[in-house]
């Protein structure tokens, strides 16, 4: 990985006015990005704020059923913590999606990204919710973390019966990290001949650890994710092999040659993101193999814009063109039932 400091920024791009008021609202959090001298006091930080809902909070007065899970790891490695959720009452089997959460492979947990989703798309889409707790670096590097996930979701399609969960309606997704790691579980599943999701939901995804994208470079010490803080992140999942010529495609999904037969995408990210060019160009990449994604870029978006700020009338589009999408593919005839539809 190249030095990150003495470069000129480009122009800085359109922020949204909206997502303006609250990004300067941010104080410390824009401008001091996660380093390696930091890392271990932001990770302690993160961990005592991040909201970590129990299950009886996520049940949400009998709304949802929710269980928390321990299935068995990747081989050698420990159990995989999984948190099953969906609404309460709904006959099965249901569509599945399979959730990733971010926090950059360094932080986050799998319980506190479930009450949006429950709320926003497993009630009105009858879909239940299986969130992964996968292990973090530094601690633990790749490949420990992708297998995790790799592990969760074959006990998961293997056992969907008890589950009451439709094994050929597997949706895979994530966001920040989370998307990263989903696009690499859709490689991973592909050619380890594993369960076959029908659409992978990539929600502003950390594809590329090489990290010189120019809005790499445009967004550096402005996003509130910026250009020192995905190295910090990098070099914490991979360690020496961050920026190697040999890196594989497992371990970054910019990487991949081959991206034919995956399922159809969705992706988006802000137009003021440090990961915008790597997204963007991880669409162009699908669809040159001829795989289907849909791509969002939000004008004016910065990192996570859609959590920080909620209400800002951007943040509610992206919300709802995510859930478009996912209704449009649940609603697509199951293998063997009839023509794909693209």
């Amino acid at each position: 990985m190249d030095e990150l400091a003495g470069a000129v920024p480009p122009d800085r791009p359109y922020t949204d006015p909206e997502l303006g008021v609250v990004l300067a609202s941010l104080g410390e959090w824009v401008g001091r990005p996660l380093t390696p001298e930091n890392l271990a006091a932001r990770l302690e930080q993160d961990a005592a704020v991040r909201p970590r809902p129990s299950v009886r909070e996520l049940e949400d007065d009998g709304l949802f059923e929710v269980a928390e899970l321990r299935v068995p790891g990747p081989p050698g490695g420990p159990d995989v913590t999984l948190v099953s959720a969906r609404p309460a009452g709904l006959a099965g089997p249901l569509p599945l999606l399979y959730y990733l959460h971010g926090g950059g492979l360094v932080m986050g947990n799998a319980w506190s990204v479930l009450p949006q989703m429950l709320r926003e798309w497993a009630l009105p889409l009858g879909l239940a919710v299986v969130s992964a707790e996968y292990r973090l670096a530094p601690r633990t590097r790749y490949p420990g973390p992708l297998e995790d996930c790799y592990a969760g979701l074959t006990w998961v399609a293997g056992h969907a019966a008890e589950l009451g969960i439709d094994p050929d309606r597997i949706v895979i997704g994530g966001k920040s990290a989370g998307g990263g790691l989903a696009a690499a579980l859709a490689l991973f599943t592909r050619d380890r001949g594993g369960p076959a999701p029908i659409g992978q939901l990539l929600l502003c995804p950390m594809l590329d650890d090489r990290n010189d994208s120019f809005s790499a470079r445009q967004m550096a010490g402005v996003d509130v994710w910026d250009r020192t803080s995905n190295a910090t992140a990098w070099q914490a999942a991979l360690g020496d092999r961050a920026g190697a010529a040999d890196l594989p495609p497992y371990a970054a999904p910019a990487r991949a040659t081959d991206l034919s037969r995956l399922p159809p995408a969705y992706i988006d990210v802000g137009s003021a993101e440090t990961f915008r060019d790597e997204d963007v160009a991880y669409a162009d990449s699908l669809w040159r193999a001829g795989v289907p994604a849909e791509l969002h870029v939000w004008p004016g978006g910065f990192h996570g814009f859609d959590t920080l700020a909620p209400r800002a009338a951007v943040s509610r589009d992206a919300r709802e063109a995510r859930t478009r999408w996912l209704r449009r593919l649940l609603a697509r005839p199951a293998a063997g039932d009839g023509p794909a539809l693209p």
